[in-house]
């Protein structure tokens, strides 16, 4: 059976690599999202701590022998923690200065972490094996499903929704809103301003910290596998709207999918589709789909 002259096998297959390739789009593009929304910081350390979630979860297992599953505990809070301390030390002293300083300081963290990990590991990708319980593939009767990319897909799809739950329909939400958008009201009701900025700058990255573990045994653990994803993951937000958690999680998916059923169709167009995507959305809509405009 053919749909518009493709096989459904060699279809499905090109759209569940885009749903997969969307997995990590969405989750990248949620920390932006949240960092950008909420504390107004164009972070590009983010696809350093993409990186350092891969490097992390390689080393823990290299070092300490430690599973899959204790990484996926461990770094997230390892990220977090190293995302605190940038956050506390340098970047709120740029608190109250045009954005770009914040980009450029987070540009810099970023060279500065792929240099340290290429000084020690050099820039061939090392393996990182996925768990045995996650190992071979359902037959769908059209397909076969690798068990651990769906696994993939289901945790971005609680991650993603999850953190929409978090910020947009909780009391926690509410603070942390409140808290960033009128810094100096929420002291004068008690909070606690500057922790709470830190706390949302460190989840952002923990987020990316997920996206990295979950990365490692399918892509190559490399110092440049974040400088390599992060251009198109700023296109995902660009697109999905900045700031626009909702846009960021709906945007990255979608555009997985897109760019997957491009390589069917017309592979030489796969690298650039976001990029096209992203020109015409801004020239009718230059807030983003789901983007507030000014």
């Amino acid at each position: 059976m053919e749909i518009f002259g493709i096989s459904v096998p060699a279809l499905a297959g090109q759209l569940l690599i885009g749903l997969f390739n969307g997995a990590f789009y969405a989750l990248l593009s949620l920390g932006l999202a949240v960092i950008f929304g909420m504390l107004r910081i164009i972070n590009f350390a983010h696809g350093a701590f993409y990186m350092l979630g891969a490097f992390s979860a390689y080393m823990l297992s290299a070092y300490l022998e430690a599973s899959f599953w204790v990484s996926l505990l461990i770094v997230p809070l390892i990220l977090a923690a190293l995302a605190a301390v940038l956050e506390r030390s340098m970047l709120q002293r740029l608190a109250g200065l045009d954005p770009l300083y914040g980009l450029l300081l987070t540009f810099g963290f970023a060279l500065i972490l792929e240099g340290g990990m290429q000084y020690v590991f050099g820039v061939a990708g090392q393996p990182y094996s996925p768990p045995a319980s996650l190992s071979g593939a359902s037959n769908l009767g059209f397909m076969f499903m690798p068990h651990y990319r769906a696994f993939v897909i289901v945790v971005s799809l609680i991650v993603c929704f999850g953190t929409w739950l978090l910020i947009e329909r909780t009391k926690i939400g509410s603070i942390l809103r409140a808290a960033t958008e009128n810094p100096s009201l929420s002291e004068v009701f008690g909070l606690n301003v500057p922790v709470l900025i830190t706390a949302t700058y460190a989840f952002g990255a923990a987020l990316a910290g997920i996206a990295g573990i979950m990365a490692a045994p399918v892509f190559q653990v490399s110092p440049y596998m974040g400088s390599n994803l992060i251009i198109v993951v700023f296109a995902v937000v660009v697109i999905g709207g900045m700031g626009s958690i909702m846009g960021a999680i709906i945007s990255g998916f979608a555009l997985g999918l897109v760019e997957g059923l491009t390589k069917v169709i017309y592979s030489e167009a796969s690298n650039v589709v976001v990029f096209v995507i992203m020109a015409i959305v801004l020239y009718f809509r230059p807030a983003g789909l789901f983007g507030k405009d000014a």
